[in-house]
């Protein structure tokens, strides 16, 4: 039996006043994602069978390649929000959890990161 008021057991496991925002902001990034998807979708098929030389042409155009920037930094940063929740719901294991969590984030980063600079050097390059 413990001592400790039902309030001070309670304290530290409720909510952290923070799952909206990312509830949010997940489901802010999938309905942004919809229509530069089905862009990207359509641009890349009439590109098929073209030369790497119209690729370039195409991502060189400013409003292609700012698209371009939005879909990718959107896509990476919905795919880090996903993997946490998937992390954080199903392993239980602490330091697991926090070394998975470290690893999707940095790697959420490095390869988005990639990815934007990759567009922005075709868009910029001569």
């Amino acid at each position: 039996m413990s001592l400790q008021t039902p309030l001070k057991r309670a304290i530290g496991l409720g909510s952290a006043k923070e799952g909206v925002h990312h509830w949010k902001a997940q489901r802010l990034t999938a309905i942004v994602m919809i229509p530069l998807s089905l862009w990207f979708v359509c641009n890349v098929a009439s590109l098929a069978g073209g030369e790497y030389a119209d690729l370039v042409t195409w991502i060189k155009q400013p409003f292609s390649a700012a698209l371009m920037l939005l879909l990718l930094f959107s896509m990476f940063y919905h795919m880090a929000l996903g993997l946490q929740v998937v992390i954080e719901d199903y392993v239980h294991t602490t330091w697991m959890k926090i070394t998975l969590l470290l690893i999707t984030q940095f790697g959420s980063i490095l390869i988005g990161l990639a990815s934007i600079v990759s567009v922005l050097l075709i868009a910029t390059g001569d």
